[in-house]
Formats: C-alpha cells, sequence, structure tokens
C-alpha cells in the first residue's frame, strides 16, 4: 500500500499512476503542486519530511496540526474535509 505523508493511500486516488507517482516517489512535488501558485512542494511533506525529517506527518506530535486544517481540497465541503482528516491521521497512527 502506498501512503502519502499526510496519509492519503495513493493507491485509490484517481490521479495515482496517472498524473501522480505519489509524493514519495516524487520528492514532495506530487501533480497538483504545478498548479498552485507559489507551491513547488506540498507544504505537509515539506514541513515532515523536509524539515522535521520524518517519515511522514504520523510521527509529528502535532498531528493534526493547523496546516493539516488550512491545506483544504477546493473541491470538498468542509464537513468531508474534517472527515478525510481524521481518516489520515488514523491511517498515518496506525
Amino acid at each position: 500500500m502506498n501512503i502519502s505523508a499526510c496519509g492519503l493511500i495513493c493507491d485509490n486516488c484517481q490521479f495515482f499512476n496517472k498524473e501522480c507517482t505519489g509524493c514519495h516517489q516524487t520528492n514532495g512535488k506530487p501533480f497538483w503542486t504545478a498548479f498552485q501558485e507559489n507551491v513547488s512542494v506540498c507544504p505537509l511533506y515539506d514541513c515532515s519530511v523536509n524539515k522535521k525529517n520524518l517519515k511522514d506527518c504520523g510521527g509529528c506530535n502535532e498531528l493534526p496540526c493547523k496546516l493539516f486544517y488550512n491545506l483544504k481540497d477546493p473541491n470538498t465541503t468542509e464537513e468531508q474535509h474534517l472527515e478525510s482528516i481524521k481518516t489520515r491521521v488514523s491511517v498515518l497512527k496506525s
């Protein structure tokens, strides 16, 4: 199973192995970063892997942090966003 630094299960993503090979394979530069102004690396990957030298956000004492709450997919509702955070934290803690 491929899991991103933020706890997304890559294998369940519609973009995996098409537009994206996962953040660990792209050094935190998944396909969507190309469409974001002033974002070259996923902020969650950058924080956990690059700055804190962790394998993923699961090793961080602040999980879920402010970044988790602030990085919302614009295509989801607030309820879906909060449920996604809950699920990803569960994946990272297991």
